[in-house]
């Protein structure tokens, strides 16, 4: 088998997984999972599609990840990991899909506009 290679986005996070046969290691920015992702959230968020698809210790998983918080990164990475598992096996798509892992999350932070303090928040008005 040959080293499956798909992209994962969330905010402005993007998530590069390298998906290969092994033992279960999972590799995030040459650092171990538990030492990136220290929540448990942030794991389970992580290993999600993984245990779905009952591929637990099979497969060495390298990740690169870059941009927005760890949040997003991990849900970058759940969506990069989601769709090598489609792409492992067609069936998987029958089981992820229906736990809303195969779609790309579009909300993104609003941008800020001028003659305003943020995205919506106005200055203070004076009447007088």
């Amino acid at each position: 088998m040959e080293v499956i290679h798909k992209i994962g986005r969330r905010k402005t996070a993007v998530a590069r997984v390298y998906l290969k046969e092994g033992s279960g290691k999972i590799t995030i920015n040459k650092k171990d999972l538990n030492d990136y992702f220290t929540t448990g959230t942030l794991q389970y968020k992580v290993n999600q599609p993984i245990t779905l698809t009952s591929n637990d210790d099979k497969f060495d998983v390298t990740v690169n990840v870059y941009g927005g918080g760890i949040t997003g990164q991990a849900e970058a990475v759940r969506l990069a990991l989601s769709r090598a598992m489609c792409e492992l096996d067609e069936e998987n798509r029958l089981i992820l899909k229906p736990e809303g892992l195969l779609t790309r999350d579009p909300r993104m932070v609003e941008r800020k506009k001028f003659g305003q303090k943020k995205a919506r928040k106005k200055f203070q008005f004076s009447k007088r």
